[in-house]
């Protein structure tokens, strides 16, 4: 009977070809970086594939000076190290210790060239964002009917909120034909108007990754009327879905715990919402009360009839006062009515006296000079034919007619003859103007003195 051995020997067994093989043990690899991690401890873990085939690698802590540029997915790069197999999986891997860097892989060129494009056509921008729902009620969901995604959006939704329904429409997530079934899933589902929409699957390389960095899924994506919440593949798995959709989470539980609100934490919160209402109610009804008591206090102090019948009081108390302020003044102003008559009486009289007196004396004045007085004492007052008065002998001619106005009367004589007088005024003359207080004048004229 051939010998039986144990799982771990088998597995020391190839460990050691392995380290027996002197090609294995210094040995070059060039191909694709893909599923690249920096654990937290300092190693970097990633697969090296090209096209037909991939295996895994690593690059410890300590060999991290034999890189001199951030190990990112899809760089083309050259692999110095040893492939030795790690006993407790039975599994071999590239154990690294020095990478450069050859290029960028076809896929990761053809991703990057595909970002560009959309988002030079606008497709990444924020006003195309459409917001998540806060209480969303339906959610639909594109993956896989198998994979580990759909059960951990089921596990957390039932966890969350069990009145959540949700809707999976069974996709291909990983192969030639996976595109077509995610678009046609989203379609499907936008057409049923829920509330959002979770498209993703479980983790994976690049390549298992693909079919949502696929320029139909991203255009699906943009033209969903329904919010689209993009989980794909872990934390630091990035596709073209994540860059279109409205919001993207980094694993689909994530999403789950985004698009499902979490219903007891939504009973707590009405809850709360509830008692500050009834609490602000109450302090409302307690102020209400309390203005309703000191309104009715204020009525009372303010009673219309209490007020009219003050105010009653008021007028008739403002009347008397009146009254008397009334008679007080009437009897002032009668006094000093009386007082200023008297005044007045005093003053016309005087005033009256004083007139008289001026009229008296004007009275005689006029007398003194009027002429019918001074015509008495045998003068006369001569006109011509036209009723003017003749002051000098120039005035007329013989022949004319003249009128002579006397005390008693007047009469009418005819001029026959002139005798002008040379040199000043006659004796008589000056003898009558002195008497009848004259002036004389050199044109002949005589005037009148008061």
């Amino acid at each position: 009977m051939a010998s039986v051995y144990s799982v771990t020997q088998v597995n020391a067994y190839i460990k050691n070809m392995f380290a027996q093989d002197f090609a294995l043990n210094r040995i070059s690899v060039k191909g694709e970086v893909s599923n690249c991690k920096y654990h937290t401890s300092g190693h970097i873990y990633f697969t090296l594939k090209d096209g037909k085939s991939s295996m895994a690698a690593v690059m410890f802590a300590g060999h991290r000076k034999g890189l001199a540029f951030k190990l990112e997915e899809g760089q083309q790069v050259v692999v110095k190290g040893s492939v030795e197999v790690y006993e407790r999986d039975g599994r071999y891997q590239l154990y690294a210790q020095e990478i450069t860097k050859e290029g960028i892989g076809d896929l990761f060129e053809r991703f990057q060239k595909l970002r560009d494009e959309l988002e030079e056509m606008g497709m990444f921008s924020p006003e195309y964002k459409k917001p998540i729902p806060r209480h969303a009620k339906t959610v639909g969901i594109v993956t896989a009917p198998t994979g580990a995604a759909i059960r951990d959006i089921m596990n957390i939704s039932a966890r969350r909120n069990p009145y959540v329904q949700l809707f999976l429409y069974p996709a291909l997530v990983q192969g030639e034909n996976a595109k077509e079934s995610i678009v046609k899933g989203i379609e499907t589902l936008d057409q049923m108007g829920l509330d959002v929409l979770i498209v993703g699957r479980g983790g994976g390389s690049i390549e298992d990754l693909w079919a949502f960095n696929e320029e139909v899924v991203a255009r699906a994506v943009f033209h969903c009327t329904t919010p689209v919440i993009s989980a794909v593949g872990h934390e630091t798995d990035v596709t073209i879905t994540d860059y279109v959709a409205d919001m993207r989470a980094p694993t689909p539980s994530a999403a789950a715990e985004l698009a499902v609100f979490d219903y007891r934490l939504f009973e707590e919160q009405v809850g709360l919402y509830g008692n500050t209402l009834l609490r602000t109610m109450e302090r409302k009804l307690e102020r209400y009360r309390f203005q309703g008591n000191q309104y009715a206090l204020k009525l009372k102090i303010y009673d219309p009839k209490r007020r009219i019948h003050e105010s009653r009081q008021r007028l008739a108390d403002i009347e008397d006062r009146l009254k008397n302020l009334i008679l007080v003044k009437t009897a002032a102003g009668r006094t000093r009515a009386e007082e200023g008559r008297l005044r007045m009486q005093q003053l016309i009289e005087k005033q009256t006296v004083r007139d008289r007196h001026r009229l008296e004396l004007l009275i005689s004045r006029l007398e003194a000079g009027s002429p019918l007085k001074r015509i008495g004492g045998g003068y006369g007052f001569v006109t011509d034919g036209k009723n003017k008065r003749i002051n000098s002998v120039n005035q007329v001619k013989a022949g004319d007619r003249i009128g002579v106005r006397l005390k008693d009367g007047s009469m009418e004589a005819v001029v026959s003859r002139i005798a002008p007088e040379e040199s000043g005024l006659s004796e008589s003359r000056k003898e009558a103007a002195s008497r009848y207080d004259c002036i004389p004048l050199e044109d002949g004229q005589e005037k009148e003195t008061e």
